[in-house]
């Protein structure tokens, strides 16, 4: 913000890569980022917990949606 308050050229770009990781097998996924770029324990696990159990609701206000698994 202060850049474009300035006159400064802003970019951004946003990038959802949500629904190609819900298309994912993660075993498959999680292999060759071990073997490729040496991914391993505590990345790995932050990656798989990041990609799996997720859950979403809705809220608005005072009153919130139930639960879902994604």
């Amino acid at each position: 913000m202060m850049s474009l308050d300035c006159g400064d050229v802003t970019t951004l770009v946003l990038l959802d890569l949500s629904a190609v990781f819900d298309a994912a097998d993660y075993d498959i996924l999680l292999q060759p980022l071990q073997a490729t770029f040496g991914i391993n324990d505590v990345a790995q696990r932050w990656i798989w917990s990041y990609l799996s159990g997720r859950t979403q609701h809705v809220r608005v206000r005072a009153n919130k949606s139930s639960t879902t698994y994604v």
